[in-house]
């Protein structure tokens, strides 16, 4: 039976989070051979959002679709990329908001594999119930592909698990974004779904979720607002290595990846 193998890249934060990205996809191909690589660029540019230039540097890495979160909208530059097939936004935005929330994407080895993107709303955004707007993309993706891969960008745990569990046995994998941290609870649901509560950040480790630790403890010990710059300093690259069955479009496994950074990397190069 066919599978294909799959990167999944947590959220890459500005351009330390660009540069791990770009020093792990070389040694992860050497080590897994992958058919296709995907990255949530959600905080790519600066820490917000994705720009013509942010995704230039992802695709020419190898990375082959963004999907995205509750940023996205937030950069102004984001009228650059929306209508480019290889980036997505939530699919529970409104019908009327710019971009897609899912795609139909081809990998090496030539088989039809479909990228969804939604958002939660506990802690978010008042968007479409992102329960009910994965029914309706399954719905629309129908017998396109059996191979349905899922970015959750959401705040709570308890939501993420709640999706696990209302897509197993109809997507292959949900994957979770946003909170930046790498959970350690991957596993195959009883269905064959492969989960993973958050892939955690591609970018700066030595920060609070790839912001300035001064900046935000100033924030939270005064209540006074401060600018949030992103910082350097431990990189690391996290994200999953996805193995599908093409012809179930169920998961054999899923596996968690942290590469650290070594050495100067030139962004863009």
């Amino acid at each position: 039976m066919s599978t294909v193998t799959v990167l999944f890249f947590g959220d890459v934060v500005g351009r330390p989070g660009r540069k791990a990205v770009c020093h792990a996809i070389p040694k992860l191909k050497a080590k897994y051979d992958p058919d296709f690589i995907v990255a949530n660029g959600e905080n790519s540019a600066g820490g917000s959002g994705i720009t013509a230039s942010t995704l230039h540097k992802l695709t020419s890495y190898g990375i082959e679709a963004l999907t995205s979160g509750d940023h996205f909208f937030r950069n102004k530059e984001y009228v650059g990329v929306v209508n480019d097939t290889r980036v997505l936004r939530p699919a529970n935005y409104p019908s009327t908001a710019p971009g897609r929330g899912w795609g139909l994407y081809e990998t090496r080895g030539g088989f039809q594999i479909a990228i969804v993107n939604v958002m939660g709303r506990i802690f978010m955004e008042a968007l479409e119930c992102p329960f009910l707007a994965m029914d309706r993309v399954i719905h629309e993706i129908g017998s396109k592909t059996r191979v349905i891969l899922v970015d959750f960008h959401a705040e709570a745990t308890s939501e993420k698990t709640a999706m696990g569990w209302h897509l197993d046995g109809r997507a292959s994998a949900m994957v979770g974004t946003h909170t930046h941290i790498q959970t350690a609870d991957e596993r195959i649901l009883p269905r064959g779904m492969a989960y993973l509560t958050d892939l955690g950040m591609s970018g700066p480790y030595d920060s609070v979720i790839g912001r300035s630790a001064e900046a935000v403890l100033h924030r939270l010990t005064t209540g006074v607002p401060a600018r949030f710059e992103v910082v350097e300093g431990h990189e690391l690259a996290c994200g999953v290595v996805l193995r599908i069955n093409v012809e179930s479009g169920k998961a054999e496994s899923i596996e968690r990846f942290q590469v650290p950074l070594e050495g100067d990397v030139e962004d863009g190069e």
